[in-house]
């Protein structure tokens, strides 16, 4: 058996799928390192940025933490906060402001009660358990020859794919939030700068669309090792 067979029927999509998620995580890396290195117009850092979109957005209640890590920056819908890495809290740089209004774009999707956000959380730690399991499911079912336990696994990875499309809105518009508030506030400055800050939340979005193009190539893939074993 060669290596592509052993992938299964969409095996080359998937490894297609795999190098080009590698080349777009070099492009955010190299996008988010030139941008860091250049200091945003009004020296703003991240921590700075955040607590200012906030505060003009009602969310005075919303703490801004640093957290340890690199691009571990987050919203945490549960405990309500804002939590930038280390190197955008501190830094006043465009990556910095653009990474921090991004996550505060979620803190503002919390508050509306963006419908999309308030789904991926319901279903996250679910979808997460699911996705785990998955891959166990199959194999076992594969290798035990229960169609029964394939299909399930077939089921859980539609589930992580569901759960890959309801994460594209929500980061879409977060950035559309980040970037029009830097826009509207003057926060960008020069041309120069703003298409610095559009570039990141650009090249940040292509992880999310990598992402789902991977769960769309394992589940057609699975479904094709679960059609196999059913003929």
């Amino acid at each position: 058996m060669d290596f592509l067979a052993f992938l299964g029927p969409y095996g080359p999509l998937i490894l297609i799928v795999f190098v080009a998620s590698m080349l777009i995580q070099g492009y955010l890396s190299r996008t988010y390192g030139k941008w860091s290195r250049i200091a945003n117009p009004h020296q703003l850092t991240g921590a700075q940025v955040a607590r200012l979109m906030l505060d003009e957005n009602g969310l005075q209640h919303v703490p801004v933490n640093a957290v340890p890590g690199q691009l571990s920056d987050h919203y945490d819908p549960v405990r309500k906060t804002v939590n930038l890495s280390q190197g955008n809290y501190a830094v006043p740089s465009v990556s910095a402001m653009a990474v921090a209004a991004h996550e505060v774009g979620h803190a503002i999707q919390d508050k509306v009660r963006m419908p999309a956000l308030v789904l991926r959380g319901r279903l996250a730690v679910p979808l997460s358990l699911g996705m785990n399991l998955a891959p166990f499911l199959l194999l076992a079912g594969v290798f035990l020859q229960l169609t029964g336990l394939i299909w399930v696994g077939v089921l859980l990875f539609g589930a992580a794919l569901f759960f890959h499309l309801i994460t594209l809105p929500v980061e879409f518009d977060a950035s559309r939030r980040a970037l029009a508030y830097l826009n509207e506030r003057g926060l960008n400055g020069s041309s120069d700068t703003a298409n610095g800050a559009r570039t990141v939340l650009t090249a940040a979005a292509l992880t999310y669309v990598a992402g789902f193009a991977m769960a769309l190539a394992q589940l057609l893939n699975v479904l094709g090792i679960a059609r196999s074993r059913s003929d």
